[in-house]
């Protein structure tokens, strides 16, 4: 059997840790977008974290994918510290699980939930890095 589960950082198509998924036996599903009640922080410039939060949230986009139960485990094993799987509301109304991060990993940390989504920030991030680059 397989479990549905939203990524929304590293474990995205093409980066850092979607290998993890993929030794899984994952499949992707889709693109989608959470239900405007989460806030997402970037942790050291690592990784993201997002939390539920009752007031001031958005929109993250996520990436759904089918991944065998018997896989499930493995991959929350390899994820960092302060990261874990909880259930996550979609924007179509659906929900599925999903990686979360624990308050405490947020705190000191840089919100970054007004860029929609871990992609991008790190998008925006290496621009401003080129700005910065070319003045020098």
């Amino acid at each position: 059997m397989d479990t549905l589960l939203a990524v929304n950082g590293t474990l995205m198509r093409g980066l850092e840790l979607n290998n993890n998924l993929l030794a899984a036996g994952a499949r992707f599903v889709r693109e989608a977008r959470t239900a405007p009640v989460y806030r997402l922080w970037s942790i050291g410039d690592r990784h993201p974290a997002m939390l539920r939060v009752a007031t001031g949230g958005a929109a993250i986009t996520v990436e759904v994918w089918s991944v065998p139960d018997a896989g499930l485990a493995g991959i929350l094993r390899q994820e960092p510290p302060g990261l874990c799987i909880g259930k996550v509301q979609l924007e179509d109304g659906s929900e599925v699980l999903g990686v979360l991060g624990e308050p405490i990993l947020c705190e000191g940390q840089r919100e970054i939930t007004a860029h929609g989504g871990w992609r991008a920030y790190v998008s925006a991030r290496g621009a401003t890095k080129a700005r910065a680059a070319t003045k020098d």
